[in-house]
């Protein structure tokens, strides 16, 4: 309530991104300054919400989506507010500012925004140093980290696109506990196409490979758009089963408007609650057809335990949130957490693993 009543107004009295980024730049202040603070805070776990998934130890199943942190510059303030684990980016291989300003649009009658932001990053270089700071410094990363990576817009060619991500991967995987593959967004023009089985044969063979060379295990995950139809997705499930993905991200945000009743003609991605069930009905059609065999995790209008709960039981063996935690604020992880230990203490489910897909149909 608080966030709601007293910080919320003020931040949206401001431009969408200008709250954003300025909101990032206190946190990584806040990491500089406050090291010992953030050091001591406890990682907000128990029993029933600890998970293992790809390998992966995950205190509990409630992460931050790409998209928050783009350059990675808060990382080790993420479990402070209930995170389970956070992902990073989307970090292109080279440096670009993105698309032309104003690009981010908040819809609050909605909960909604509408980005088309275009992959601004700082590059995969500058990135990689941060991180490194970070684990160089002895300071902590107590939940795991995933890195998503996409194509810098002004690569041209399939085999130059290749080499682009050959290069962010290259550079970024060593520092990550996952690797997100993003051809999703609907903001870099000609990105969806990576999305056609050929081509993204093509690319997720090649970063599999890339990944046996690697000195310790990185599990890669794919991240997919909600506007696909089934077809499209049979043929994104048996790619990723052919090459050895650890699992999918579903979804990111939309080009479509259905649910959306407010005056949205802005371009771009849409986010939040309108997202929802759109977002829900794809991870279901997931997981049904791939059997369970790919660990999926859930995105989309996520704003409740209610919502993650519903998600989890889906199919989703983890979920992630963004859109929400700005109608919501910063503390939603451990609403979430808490939310799914009452439900979960009420359905007499023994953990979230038991939990995944109880309600797929």
């Amino acid at each position: 309530m608080f966030y709601r009543s007293l910080i919320r107004p003020i931040l949206f009295q401001q431009d969408p991104e200008q709250a954003h980024e300025g909101t990032i730049h206190l946190l990584e202040t806040l990491t500089a300054t406050q090291s010992e603070l953030l050091r001591l805070a406890p990682v907000q776990t128990r029993a029933a919400l600890q998970t293992e998934v790809a390998g992966i130890k995950f205190p509990n199943p409630v992460g931050l989506a790409a998209g928050f942190d783009k350059n990675g510059k808060a990382l080790p303030f993420w479990h402070t507010c209930g995170f389970g684990f956070a992902e990073v980016g989307t970090i292109t291989a080279q440096p670009q500012p993105g698309n032309p300003k104003p690009r981010v649009f908040r819809y609050p009658e909605q909960e909604a925004v509408v980005n088309r932001l275009g992959f601004n990053s700082e590059g995969a270089e500058v990135v990689a140093e941060r991180i490194e700071r970070v684990r160089r410094s002895g300071f902590p990363l107590p939940i795991p980290i995933g890195i998503n990576i996409g194509k810098t817009k002004i690569v041209e060619g399939e085999e130059a696109v290749l080499e682009d991500y050959r290069a962010g991967f290259q550079r970024l995987a060593p520092l990550a506990d996952f690797v997100t593959i993003n051809v999703s967004s609907p903001n870099t023009p000609g990105l969806r196409l990576w999305q056609e089985k050929a081509k993204l044969s093509a690319l997720l063979g090649m970063l599999a490979q890339e990944a046996k060379g690697l000195p310790q295990s990185v599990p890669l995950f794919l991240k997919i758009a909600p506007d696909m139809n089934q077809a499209d997705m049979d043929d994104m499930i048996e790619v990723a089963l052919e090459n050895g993905l650890a699992g999918l991200i579903a979804t990111n945000t939309t080009i479509a408007r259905e649910g959306a009743t407010a005056n949205m003609e802005s371009p771009g991605g849409l986010s939040g609650k309108p997202l929802c069930e759109k977002s829900l009905g794809v991870l279901r059609y997931l997981y049904r057809q791939s059997q369970g065999r790919l660990p999926i995790i859930g995105v989309g209008g996520i704003n409740s335990a209610e919502a993650a709960y519903e998600r989890i039981k889906a199919g989703a063996s983890l979920v992630q949130v963004y859109t929400g935690m700005i109608y919501e604020g910063p503390f939603l992880p451990r609403q979430i957490n808490s939310g799914l230990l009452r439900l979960m203490e009420r359905d007499g489910v023994k953990s979230i693993a038991e939990a995944v897909g109880a309600e797929s149909g």
